[in-house]
This record gives C-alpha cells, sequence and structure tokens, in this order.
C-alpha cells in the first residue's frame, strides 16, 4: 500500500512542476523517506534526479511556449550551480552522523537535513501567502537585480545541495518580487533553473553515492514527467495570483507536516 500510494504521489510531484513552477522536491523527499524508506541523506540524491528530468522536460514546453526568461535564468543558474556542486562535495559530507546529543535526545545528520528542510520551506510559503501585490511586479534598477539575482542564486544553491530540493519554492519568490516577473512566466523560468541545479547536482553525486535504485528512480521520474504534462495543462485556467497563495498554502501543510513527523512523532 506504501508502495502504491508513493508511485500517486509521483504523478503529483510532475503535476506540482508543471503548474507552480515548484514543489516538486517538497513532494519528492517526503515520498522517497517516509513511503520508499530510503534514508534522507541518500533520498536528496534520488530528489535531484527525479525533480531534475521532470522540471527539463516543464522547461523546455515553456521554451516553445515563450514563457521563460532567459536572463532571469542565466543570472540564478550560473552561480546557483556552481554552490549546489560545491555543497554537496565539501559541505554535506563533512557534517557529521550524530550533531547533537542532549541527555537521551539525539539530533542526527539525518533529522537535521528534514528539519531545515522544511524551515526553509515554512519561511517561503509566509512570504508567498502574505503577498497581495498584483502579479506584475516592477524591479528595481537592472545593476540591482542582477546583484540580488545572483547573491539568491549563490543561497538557492547551497540549499539544494543540502536538501536535494530543486530550489523551487525560493525561486519563485525571488523571480516574483525580485526580478517583476509575472507569475506564469516564472514559473517556467523556474522549471529550467531546478532542471539545471538539480541533474548538476546528481551528476556530482555519482562518485559519491553507490546505493542508488536505478530501477526505481528511473520509475519514479516517468510517473514524474507524465504529471508535468498535465500541470503545465492546468495552467491555462488558473489565474497567477491563484497560483501564487495555492503554492504558498500547499508549502506551508508540507513543512508543518514535516517538523511534526520529525519532532514531536
Amino acid at each position: 500500500m506504501e508502495n502504491f500510494a508513493g508511485y500517486l504521489a509521483s504523478g503529483l510531484i510532475g503535476v506540482s512542476l508543471g503548474l507552480i513552477g515548484g514543489g516538486g522536491s517538497i513532494i519528492t523527499i517526503p515520498v522517497l523517506v517516509y513511503l520508499f524508506h530510503i534514508e534522507p541523506t541518500l533520498a536528496t540524491a534520488y530528489s535531484l534526479f527525479i525533480v531534475g528530468t521532470t522540471s527539463l522536460v516543464g522547461g523546455v514546453r515553456n521554451v516553445i511556449n515563450k514563457t521563460v526568461d532567459v536572463k532571469s535564468a542565466l543570472l540564478f543558474s550560473i552561480p546557483s550551480t556552481a554552490a549546489v556542486y560545491f555543497t554537496r562535495h565539501t559541505v554535506l559530507p563533512h557534517i557529521p552522523d550524530n550533531i547533537l546529543t542532549i541527555s537521551s535526545f539525539a539530533v542526527t545528520k539525518d533529522t537535521a537535513i528534514m528539519v531545515f528542510f522544511s524551515i526553509i520551506m515554512l519561511a517561503a510559503a509566509v512570504r508567498m501567502i502574505r503577498d497581495k501585490k498584483p502579479d506584475n511586479h516592477e524591479s528595481s534598477s537592472t545593476r540591482h537585480r542582477s546583484v540580488m539575482m545572483t547573491g539568491l542564486g549563490i543561497i538557492v544553491g547551497i540549499i539544494t545541495g543540502i536538501v536535494g530540493a530543486g530550489g523551487g519554492f525560493l525561486i519563485i519568490p525571488a523571480l516574483v518580487f525580485m526580478a517583476g516577473l509575472p507569475m506564469k512566466k516564472a514559473i517556467g523560468t523556474s522549471l529550467i533553473i531546478i532542471a539545471v541545479n538539480s541533474l548538476i547536482g546528481f551528476i556530482g553525486d555519482m562518485t559519491l553515492v553507490k546505493e542508488i535504485n536505478f530501477q526505481l528512480m528511473m520509475l519514479l521520474s516517468g510517473l514524474a514527467v507524465a504529471g508535468v504534462f498535465l500541470g503545465t495543462y492546468l495552467t491555462k485556467f488558473i489565474q497567477g495570483n491563484n497560483l501564487k497563495s495555492g503554492f504558498g498554502w500547499f508549502a506551508l501543510t508540507m513543512s508543518v507536516y514535516i517538523l511534526i513527523k520529525e519532532i514531536i512523532i
């Protein structure tokens, strides 16, 4: 039953990416950890491939439909990709398995990754829910925009490297609030950035991770790719502001669930 739920949820990974340009890793990490019982550090490698492959398919469709801002994608992708590779190869391997022990309570590397993931997601969710401005933000000066986008690219790359998340839940707010993109164009641009970050991160992992079940990973990726076509189709019927609010509430729900699962239960 858990595997069936996992396969169904894998389709929702693609729907999420196609519909809101992010959220794939929000589903992928819990699915891999809680339904397929893959330990979190290894699950981050699976997530990079699944989310990266699915985002690439969705991103190509958006390029064809001319809903990708190429300049924003480059400003984000170049520094972000470098940060992903550095984090996966230099930072993550040096995090100890047992980070902190207080009496009988131990904070492990796996627990820390999941809690960190949920806190970042929670912050992004609140920002998206609270924004009430119309979906036509204007960015400030071109120079200021470039500096901020590059800095955010590095931050997203570090987070992507640690938690195996494509970073859509951070990229979408950055593209909307700082690059001034309308929501639907931010979605297409986000997919390209996520694909580059995730797939390069996974390629780097190939020299570090030996226990990947490629048959399972390819199956889940195929289901997610099928879902992205449905998600992209649904964007034709949903307004940008509604997508923004829905994205926020979805991320908020998942972040609270993960925190409860890791800390309380």
